[in-house]
């Protein structure tokens, strides 16, 4: 049973419709790679997923035990709040927020958690720095290790690596990809095709071409000149 399903979705604002009649599922240990033109819905696409913009028309379930309230969010970040001032561990435990309900505290369990996902971005030692004195790439590393306290199933990241230097994005890869090895379905937002197939197991590409299926089929359809050439794709594998 898939994780993720959208069918005949069309999204827009205002009125305006960006993305029409768009179907595709996503199953538990995918690796989707989202990839289109700038302005093609891909992070309205994402939004839609986690219940922040409403479809106008169509549908989203979420299937084999996964909760819409589970999925673990890596957003772009605006400048605001590049500057917030709280400290490193106070960002990553508040990804525990959407399962504490009124209850006004975090337990021995999620913050045990909170601090084994700072290890696991190799972020324990800053835990107490600043979050605004931090670097870009620390930064990432902060938001993805909230995210992860958010979910043990499902990652939504859009764009991780933007303004990232060459070596900070090989590293926040990398560590997207263990994420992926030890069990947790991803879906990211990228303008990076090359390091998309390397990666993912599967593209959706949205915009004026629509594709959806595996990076196998993606890649056969690219001697056409253009990735963008590729269409009318169905699920494989």
């Amino acid at each position: 049973m898939a994780q993720l399903t959208c069918e005949n979705l069309t999204l827009g604002y205002e009125g305006r419709e960006i993305i029409s009649d768009l179907s595709f599922s996503v199953n538990s240990g995918d690796y989707l790679c989202i990839v289109g033109e700038n302005g093609s819905g891909k992070s309205t696409l994402m939004k839609t997923i986690l219940g922040l913009h409403s479809p106008m028309k169509g549908k989203i379930t979420t299937g084999d035990g996964l909760k819409q309230t589970e999925i673990g969010y890596l957003p772009q970040q605006t400048l605001v709040q590049k500057d917030f001032p709280a400290s490193v561990r106070e960002i990553v435990i508040s990804g525990f927020q959407g399962k504490c309900g009124l209850r006004p505290f975090y337990t021995k369990e999620e913050k045990r958690q909170a601090l084994e996902n700072m290890k696991k971005m190799r972020i324990d030692d800053l835990q107490k720095r600043c979050y605004r004195e931090l670097s870009g790439g620390q930064q990432q590393r902060v938001l993805l290790a909230r995210a992860l306290c958010a979910t043990k199933s499902m990652l939504l990241l859009d764009e991780p690596v933007a303004g990232l230097d060459p070596r900070v994005t090989a590293e926040m890869y990398s560590m997207i990809s263990q994420l992926h090895k030890e069990g947790i379905t991803v879906i990211m937002i990228s303008h990076d095709i090359e390091a998309a197939l390397r990666y993912a197991t599967h593209i959706l590409h949205i915009g004026r071409e629509v594709f959806f299926g595996s990076k196998e089929t993606f890649k056969r359809g690219m001697f056409l000149g253009s990735y963008s050439a590729v269409t009318g794709g169905e699920r494989n594998g």
